[in-house]
Parts: C-alpha cells; structure tokens; sequence
C-alpha cells in the first residue's frame, strides 16, 4: 500500500461519528466567525437550503451541545445593551477544524436522494384530472422560478466575501438547478397536452 493511500485510511478512521447535522453546523463556523444560534440558523437558511437541509433551531442548538462536549466547538457570553439578555456566540475550535477539513477531504460523499413531491404526483397522475395535474406542476415551476431568484440575488451578495466564494458556486449550482427544474415543469406540462390531444377522439 502507498504511503498517500495509509494516510488517507488512517484519516478516514479518525473521522468521529458525528450525525450530518454536525458536520453542516461546523462547516458554517469553519468560516471563522464566533456566530450565534440566531446567526447559525440565519447562514443556513442563507446557503444550506438550497442544497441540503436548513436545520431547525432546536437542531442547531443541539448540534452546538454535541460540538461543545466533542471538544469541537467553545462558546463564550457576549454582553449585550442594558435590558436585553446577554448572547452566546460559538466558535471553532483547533480540533474542529481538523475534524471537519478531514471529513470534508475522506468521508465518502453520499449520492443524492430525490425526493420529489410533484414527481409522485404526476406518477399517479391517472388518479387526478388533466386540470389538477397541471396545478401540481404550475405551482412547481412557481416555486422553482422563486427560488432560482433567491439563489441569484445571493449569489450577488456572497461576491463581496472572499471567504464564501466556495459556497457561492453552491449557489450558483443552485440557481441552475432550479432553473432546470422550471425548464422541466414546463416540458411536463407540454407533454400533458400532448398526451391529452393523442386520448382525443
């Protein structure tokens, strides 16, 4: 076996099992900032959703607890203006950076999974009316359509960060998904028309 190939096994068994949520909330402080939950939730709703999963607060809290006790994340009191509570900001720790560049570099990469509510409807599409299948799939291109744009303006404002450029071609593949699936919701709807003409006496 080669020395590159011993390095990288004995990577991949150091890599701790932590859950994916962990891996995701430490990604987002291995930017380098001391961020707060309200923060954490913020940035994931910013770049997370687009392509994964925007964690709930009770789930980022709870990673932070994970990370806390693993040794991976610290967390300090931050004061606050007289009246309102103090707040608690986390930070990345020496050992989480080693963690997370090393999951990032040897974890395997799991294959996405499609889940996708308006495919399942146009599977049962015998089940329902032209009409209403033909909702399904406007509303679809609707939503595909918004989302396009949110991941456009944002791609607009990551541009100004040097240290989001990475997370910014996540948003510009983002954007061209979801451009694709409007580009298929319009070729579905086509097709429906098509396959209602050929049913036509």
């Amino acid at each position: 076996m080669t020395e590159k190939k011993t390095a990288r096994r004995h990577e991949e068994q150091d890599i701790p099992a932590l859950p994916a949520t962990s891996w995701a909330v430490l990604g987002l402080l291995s930017f380098g900032e001391e961020l707060s939950g309200y923060d954490l939730k913020k940035w994931s709703d910013w770049s997370l959703r687009f392509f994964y999963w925007s964690p709930s607060f009770s789930q980022i809290y709870g990673e932070l607890k994970r990370l806390e006790q693993a040794g991976f994340a610290a967390s300090r009191m931050v004061a606050q203006e007289t009246g309102t509570r103090d707040k608690r900001v986390y930070r990345i720790t020496d050992e989480g950076m080693a963690a997370v560049r090393t999951w990032a570099r040897t974890a395997p990469v799991d294959p996405p999974v499609l889940k996708h509510g308006p495919m399942l409807r146009l599977w049962l599409g015998h089940l329902l009316e032209p009409e209403q299948m033909r909702e399904v799939l406007g509303q679809h291109r609707e939503f595909a359509e918004s989302m396009r744009k949110r991941a456009e303006a944002d791609v607009a404002g990551a541009q100004t960060e040097e240290a989001w450029k990475y997370p910014m071609l996540t948003l510009k593949w983002a954007e061209r998904y979801y451009a694709s699936e409007r580009d298929l919701a319009d070729a579905m709807l086509a097709d429906i028309e098509e396959l209602e003409r050929g049913s036509r006496p």
